[in-house]
């Protein structure tokens, strides 16, 4: 029996200023013609009072909205709950309970955000993990695909929270010396840290399932890795000159251009440049003296 809708349609800018204002969000982004889309809105919809009196959220439809692909790489529908503005992709079987259950036991944000001086002491990664195991993505807010990632990677939170510490990194700013640290030049990056080593995530699946599985057996086929100390002042100044010509090639070729030039110029100068002969004064003629005498 197909239940008739009662979700609130809105546009893409009116969900904006949803989630900008509001607390909590969900949204269900659907396109035309999409049977599957049907059913994801006949279950939100028989959801919906459940969901308004135990979170006292919006619960919004949204239909060819440009931002589905901000939240999923995979074609509608998309469940997001946003929290405080931070998206959670919803990637479970189209259950209510489980729909409920994931939205309520997620009210707040999952992933921790750690910075240079937080990381160490939170994490203890070089002493041995004892604050338990960290899975982190390393990212830069003007990266495209971390910005994609974010609502999937609070769904890796939220599955993985009873086990493990799920968190991010700016490795642009608060997080730039650690990222030098661990030799992470490009991002997205992922590291998975347990018991003292590192496991490098160099799978190119994005999806949440391939990061659970992951973080839970795969990483046994990963090559594990002694989680390096600290850098000295002195290295990580040599690590961040390094990074810097990494990321702006253009500039030290210029200016190594320019140095080149100048060197080439000066030895020609040098070596085939012709010296003027100085000039000795003139001597008086004899006549000339008696005459004037």
């Amino acid at each position: 029996m197909v239940v008739k809708s009662s979700l609130e349609v809105v546009q893409d800018e009116e969900l904006m200023n949803l989630i900008r204002t509001e607390k909590f969000v969900i949204a269900l982004f659907t396109r035309k013609y999409c049977d599957l889309c049907d059913n994801y809105e006949n279950e939100l919809t028989a959801l919906r009072e459940d969901l308004v009196e135990t979170l006292n959220a919006w619960v919004v439809k949204v239909e060819d909205s440009q931002m589905t692909r901000l939240y999923s790489p995979d074609k509608e529908p998309v469940l997001v709950f946003f929290r405080h503005g931070i998206p959670l992709l919803y990637d479970g079987p189209l259950n209510d309970e489980l729909i409920l259950h994931t939205f309520t036991a997620n009210k707040e944000p999952v992933t921790k955000e750690l910075t240079d001086s937080t990381f160490e002491h939170l994490t203890q990664a070089a002493t041995g993990a004892t604050t338990g195991d960290w899975f982190v993505m390393f990212y830069t807010p003007d990266c495209v695909d971390c910005a994609r990632l974010q609502a999937r990677w609070e769904a890796v939170g939220a599955h993985l929270k009873s086990r493990m510490n799920v968190a991010r990194i700016n490795r642009a700013t608060s997080g730039a010396a650690t990222a030098r640290r661990f030799d992470i030049f490009n991002v997205p990056s992922f590291i998975l840290f347990r018991q003292g080593k590192m496991y490098h995530y160099q799978i190119k699946k994005f999806d949440v399932r391939s990061f659970i599985d992951f973080a839970q057996n795969w990483y046994k086929n990963v090559t594990p890795e002694k989680v390096p100390v600290p850098k000295s002042p002195f290295d990580d100044f040599v690590a961040l000159v390094v990074d810097y010509m990494r990321q702006n090639p253009w500039q030290w070729q210029i200016g190594f251009g320019c140095f080149f030039i100048g060197l080439v110029a000066s030895l020609i100068n040098r070596f085939t440049g012709k010296t003027v002969p100085e000039k000795k004064p003139e001597k008086k003629s004899k006549k000339s003296d008696s005459k004037n005498k």
